[in-house]
């Protein structure tokens, strides 16, 4: 099974192909110290505050006890029970990021966004202007400290796939002792990627999950070296032929995907954790609303439109269930999306109560197009008992946004969602992280 040749690493983007990847330290948890300086150097963490509460981001003064991102917020306090815990500010996030963004794209056009705090640029056009892919690394970082007052770790090579395990270890490193400062700036030579990569644990590669980890201590797989000498036979017989196929090219350092700024987004969606169950079914169809609500101005804002409406539903035992429709005609506003939401809801049992509902939109195409015939089997428009339908809510969604960017997102809604507090609505990043509470109990 072993076979100790080297193979020859080749990248389409050839030797002199300089990719950045540039991560932000603990950003949601880096951006409270930065707006509170008193909160320098001790346990911050950022998420659901609630009892049902997960970590979102921590400080590394934090993790030095052992508490990481999608923990419950319940077993971080157990923890470390001096920690600071706060609440997410997603739009505060949101502000930052851009900032953030933008100071990238003062480099170049070339920056594939992957989250708010995390992105890859392809430099190879602006080193003329800028310097070679370590000294443009180095300029980010100090530019991202002066703009946004956080930290940036950088990783650069000749792929993605080393450039973001290059970032990885430029990382500050923490442990029970303490927290030591991470180089900030990790270069991967082009002639010493194997010697990089290969004394790595075979779980640093992408698409290696538990599962997959388990079937590659099987066969005796500990380290990225040892994965890169099985033969590729063995490894597909193992893995399955995509999984085979990905992980043997990965552990040979070869990865020809490139920088791709404009990537469509695969689903938009938002999902919530209440703080207390909820058992009415009508309250339950509110909530749907409310979320398909949000979703859609999402998809305003992108210009899409959607024909796939995903539903999730965890009851109070954890059981979390799912459903999708597709449909016919393009979907545009929150009255449409709801609707489906809700007619996938009717079909899920409530057991003894829901904790979590989410909504989620996908299989998009241009908002442009959402009025127009995609079907032999139905008009755009339909006569129902003398009432003209509007099939993907174009109509209505139409006269929502304008209401909106004219009065405000708050102006018009569905009549279900009316309060003595006005229209509640589905903020991005509220209660993302689960409930949040004022005072905690034991």
């Amino acid at each position: 099974m072993v076979s100790g040749a080297r193979e020859p690493v080749e990248q389409p983007g050839g030797p002199d192909t300089p990719i950045l990847h540039v991560d932000m330290d603990c950003f949601f948890a880096a951006v409270e110290v930065a707006d509170r300086p008193e909160l320098f150097g001790i346990p911050v963490v950022v998420g659901g505050t609630g009892s049902r509460g997960v970590v979102a981001a921590c400080s590394y003064e934090a993790r030095v006890f052992g508490i990481r991102s999608a923990m419950p917020t319940s077993r971080a306090r157990q923890l470390c029970p001096q920690a600071v815990f706060l609440s997410g500010r997603y739009s505060r996030y949101e502000q930052v990021s851009e900032e953030f963004r933008g100071v990238l794209m003062a480099y170049t056009p070339l920056v594939e966004t992957i989250s708010l705090d995390e992105a890859f640029l392809d430099v190879s056009g602006c080193r003329r202007l800028f310097g070679d892919g370590p000294e443009i690394a180095r300029r980010l970082r100090s530019e991202i400290r002066s703009v946004t007052g956080l930290e940036a770790c950088i990783g650069v090579a000749r792929t993605k796939f080393l450039a973001k395990l290059g970032s990885r270890a430029a990382k500050p490193r923490f442990s029970r002792s303490g927290v030591r400062t991470g180089p900030g700036v990790v270069v991967v030579e082009p002639d010493g990627e194997l010697d990089f990569l290969h004394p790595m644990s075979v779980g640093a590669l992408w698409g290696v999950g538990p599962a997959t980890l388990g079937s590659l201590r099987k066969i005796g797989v500990e380290t990225v070296g040892d994965l890169a000498r099985v033969p590729l036979a063995s490894l597909v017989g193992a893995l399955g032929p995509a999984a085979g196929h990905q992980l043997h090219e990965l552990a040979w350092a070869r990865d020809p995907r490139r920088v791709e700024p404009f990537l469509p987004p695969k689903s938009i969606g938002h999902e919530e954790t209440y703080a207390t169950d909820i058992t009415d079914r009508t309250v339950l169809d509110r909530e749907f609303v409310r979320l398909s609500d949000a979703v859609a101005q999402r998809l305003s804002a992108a210009a899409l439109a959607c024909r796939t409406v995903t539903i999730k539903v965890r009851n109070t035992g954890f059981e979390t269930v799912s459903r999708s429709e597709t449909v016919p005609d393009p979907l545009v506003g929150g009255h449409a999306i709801s609707a489906v939401a809700k007619r996938l809801a009717a079909q899920v049992e409530m057991g003894d109560g829901v904790r979590l509902a989410g909504v989620s939109a996908s299989h998009f195409l241009p908002a442009n197009i959402a009025g127009t015939q995609l079907s032999f089997d139905l008009a755009p428009t339909q006569r129902e008992g003398g009432v003209t339908r509007d099939p993907g809510g174009v109509k209505i969604a139409a006269a929502v946004a304008a209401i909106r960017q004219r009065f405000g997102n708050r102006a018009v809604g569905a009549a279900s969602l009316v309060s003595p507090e006005g229209l509640a609505m589905k903020r991005r990043g509220d209660t993302q992280w689960g409930p949040s509470e004022e005072t905690w109990t034991d």
